[in-house]
């Protein structure tokens, strides 16, 4: 049930937008033991001036196409599986983006169960939901 924020610099087109959604989702499904169905993601595009970051920091040089995305998950991974979801986002998007991985930040967060109300002001994960 992770929930994604991705951020860039406006001007992408709407098959950029769909191909970038597409390739993190599933990089989500084969490396972050997401469920298939379990997509909630925001995609927004920002006027320079509002997308501020360092161009160097523990990286190579950023370039304008920078994507900064934040993940908020339920539950918490090991490391090893999350070394391998970055590895899988960075190749998906340079293959179907061109994007270079120096391009591409990626935070998670992860929360308590208590956290999340998918609808109807309920605590599914913590509370038995009437089906």
């Amino acid at each position: 049930m992770p929930f994604a924020r991705i951020s860039l610099r406006k001007g992408k087109s709407p098959d950029y937008l769909r191909t970038l959604s597409d390739n993190l989702h599933r990089a989500l499904v084969e490396a972050f033991e997401v469920p298939p169905a379990d997509r909630f993601q925001i995609i927004e595009q920002l006027d320079p001036e509002a997308l501020i970051y360092d161009r160097g920091y523990f990286s190579g040089e950023r370039s304008d196409d920078f994507v900064l995305i934040a993940i908020t998950a339920g539950r918490p991974r090991g490391t090893a599986v999350k070394q391998q979801f970055y590895r899988r986002v960075v190749d998906l998007f340079a293959q179907g983006l061109g994007l270079r991985p120096d391009d591409v930040m990626i935070v998670i967060t992860t929360t308590e169960r208590d956290g999340w109300s998918f609808s109807n002001g309920l605590t599914q994960m913590v509370e038995e939901v009437p089906a």
